[in-house]
């Protein structure tokens, strides 16, 4: 009887505490239930973040650097293309009746018209962009050859000689020398009469040249015409005793050259002439150095005055400076821009009232 009580006691008890963790457990799953739907419903509270680890990040490298693009190369003396800049050779080539017709001068960036003795002219023809074979006939130089070259830095200088007193002066002139009488590269055609019969060899005369100048900048502008100016077909000026006319070519596109009245022909064949040309109005004295017993004219290349520049059939009045003679010459139009040439040849002729002294 006591053990059937005492039995009923231990079962009463343990069912009560069975309920109990029945009861607890319950409410565990019900908590348990309540956040996961926290969880899963929108709104609810972020779980808590996953521990990231810390990794070395490079920095971004900086983006290539694109290459500029390359202008085409112009050449400073005929605004053309070129693929290089090349040394500079200046000849002094003669153009008295019997020297004509001449030869390189097509070939020249730029000639230059300058007075000498007796009311003639000679030519200084500049080569850079193209260098012919032959050139010639070679001639003397004059004391305004000096002053013309300096804006070149150091060119190289082909002349057949000077008169005694100059000479000294032009071998200590900031230039290659290529005088005929040390350098080589000269030869006579017996075609023609001396002293209008010295031509010159330019491959022998460039591989003398080393340490010359190459082309840059002496002032000129190449682009569209500008506004103004007339038309113009041709424009003529004289020295005592040379004249040249300028005649424009809407076919060649060019002014082509008549000397003395007849046209300015070339060995090579075809007319002289330039895209453009500037009538440089300039002071004509007399050079220091004497030229068979009297003094030759001396065309000022520095300084200032009035030109006259023909392009594209038209005719600009332009003001000429050239205040250092170690630099280049700019041409003004009177608006205060920059007169612009044609690409192509360019012809320079200095001309100014002649000396008294001279006759």
């Amino acid at each position: 009887m006591f053990r059937r009580l005492f039995a009923a006691l231990l079962a009463a008890v343990g069912g009560s505490r069975r309920r109990r963790v029945i009861s607890a457990a319950s409410g565990t799953a019900a908590i348990g239930l309540t956040v996961g739907l926290l969880v899963a419903l929108p709104g609810g509270p972020p779980p808590p973040p996953k521990p990231v680890a810390h990794l070395a990040v490079a920095p971004p490298k900086p983006a290539p650097k694109k290459p500029r693009p390359r202008l085409p190369l112009t050449s400073p003396f005929t605004g053309e293309r070129i693929k290089k800049l090349g040394p500079v050779l200046v000849a002094k080539i003669d153009n008295i009746v019997y020297a004509r017709p001449q030869t390189g001068l097509q070939s020249a960036d730029i000639v230059y018209v300058l007075p000498v003795e007796g009311g003639l002219s000679r030519f200084e023809a500049v080569f850079s962009s193209h260098i012919p074979k032959v050139i010639g006939p070679v001639r003397s130089a004059r004391e305004d050859d000096l002053e013309l070259l300096k804006q070149f830095g150091r060119p190289a200088f082909a002349f057949s000689g000077a008169a005694p007193h100059l000479l000294p002066f032009i071998e200590r002139a900031r230039i290659v020398d290529l005088y005929a009488g040390i350098a080589g590269g000269y030869y006579r055609d017996d075609n023609r009469i001396a002293p209008y019969n010295l031509f010159a060899n330019t491959k022998t005369l460039l591989s003398e040249a080393r340490g010359a100048s190459k082309a840059r900048d002496i002032g000129f502008r190449f682009g569209p015409a500008p506004a103004g100016g007339r038309a113009a077909t041709s424009y003529s000026v004289s020295y005592p005793a040379a004249a040249f006319t300028f005649r424009w070519s809407a076919k060649d596109k060019r002014w082509l050259v008549w000397m003395d009245g007849a046209p300015a022909m070339a060995t090579e064949g075809g007319q002289l002439g330039g895209r453009t040309v500037v009538i440089q109005y300039t002071v004509i004295r007399t050079s220091r150095f004497l030229e068979y017993g009297k003094p030759p004219p001396f065309a000022q290349s520095d300084g200032s005055g009035r030109a006259i520049v023909l392009r594209d059939g038209r005719e600009y009045t332009v003001h000429w400076s050239r205040p250092n003679p170690d630099g280049g010459t700019t041409y003004t139009l009177p608006s205060g821009k920059r007169m612009t040439f044609e690409r192509g040849q360019v012809w320079v002729v200095f001309a100014g009232a002649w000396p008294r002294s001279l006759g």
